[in-house]
């Protein structure tokens, strides 16, 4: 049976039931994973459209709704198709698709969110040479490494985990590929690679992390110097809509991956996956706009257009 799950795939056990609490709990993923796509949508295009969001701040935002578009877009519809029609299968390579778009993503997510944390530091403790700390060049270079540590880390995790002999049993105990699940199926001794995985989730994790604090830090050393109440409302307003997100994302992966495995039993990860592949993209879009007149401005002009356009 060594390597059956070449040919014959794997199955996803899911998170739902057919009971009743369980469809409603169903329908409500679907109505997040529906915001989570139309929000992000909007904020992508938002963002092309007026030209007063051509700016650093707006270019990393808009990387940052790419990443949760094609994060949700990754994991709900294979697990609604699943349990809309009773079938819970997945191919091999379908496995490692998932596997290595789940991970990069993650991955370039948590970087991104890191570097912006730098680009709040300059905007506030540098305005004057903002335009030219931040230039399109640096832009495209902050951008540019948090896709490819992310790719690269996706693609090691894709094929250490494919790579591995799996035998017996092909029931993964969640509702997406996910490699320590997965890892549960191997034949073989996986205590190597799982203290590496872990390895790669600590430093994935605190690098960005660190570079956050200390962005920080520095913000907070700034601001305290400032005089002027006005100004500690403009810093703190600057800062509140990432912030917050920082704290959604890294509250998430924290509690996901830094906990030791005997803390982790497969419906505790389940309920945070959840928390972390729909709930987090959702919330991001609704942050960064709800909260920033300068979003909200570009939805009205483009409201007013379309009013307009309909009324001749």
């Amino acid at each position: 049976m060594v390597n059956q799950s070449y040919t014959d795939g794997f199955i996803l056990v899911g998170i739902f039931s057919h009971s009743q609490t369980d469809l409603v709990l169903f329908s409500a993923v679907m109505v997040v994973f529906t915001v989570a796509l139309c929000g992000n949508i909007l904020l992508i295009f938002l963002i092309y459209m007026d030209p007063q969001l051509h700016t650093p701040m707006y270019f990393f935002l808009s990387q940052l709704s790419l990443m949760d578009l094609m994060l949700v877009c990754n994991i709900v519809p294979k697990m609604a198709a699943n349990f809309l029609s009773g079938r819970k299968s997945i191919s091999f390579v379908g496995c490692g698709i998932q596997i290595g778009l789940f991970v990069s993503l993650v991955g370039s997510e948590g970087l991104l969110l890191g570097l912006m944390a730098y680009d709040r530091y300059v905007a506030i403790s540098h305005p004057l040479h903002y335009p030219i700390l931040m230039n399109q060049k640096v832009c495209l270079q902050i951008t540019g490494s948090s896709w490819a540590f992310g790719i690269i880390d996706g693609v090691i995790q894709m094929v250490a985990a494919m790579s591995l002999p799996y035998c017996g049993s092909r029931n993964v105990d969640h509702f997406f590929c996910e490699v320590q699940a997965l890892l549960k199926l191997a034949c073989v001794d996986t205590s190597l690679f799982d203290t590496l995985l872990f390895a790669c989730c600590v430093f994935m994790l605190l690098l960005p992390f660190s570079i956050i604090v200390a962005s920080y830090s520095c913000i907070l050393g700034a601001v305290l110097r400032m005089r002027s109440a006005q100004t500690w409302k403009k810093a703190l307003a600057t800062c509140s809509s990432h912030l917050t997100a920082v704290t959604v994302f890294y509250g998430a992966a924290m509690f996901m991956y830094l906990r030791p495995r005997r803390y982790r039993p497969p419906s505790h990860d389940k309920v945070a996956s959840i928390f972390y592949t729909v709930l987090t993209p959702m919330l991001n879009p609704l942050i960064y706009s709800l909260r920033n007149q300068e979003v909200m401005g570009a939805l009205r002009k483009v409201l007013n257009r379309c009013r307009i356009g309909s009324q001749h």
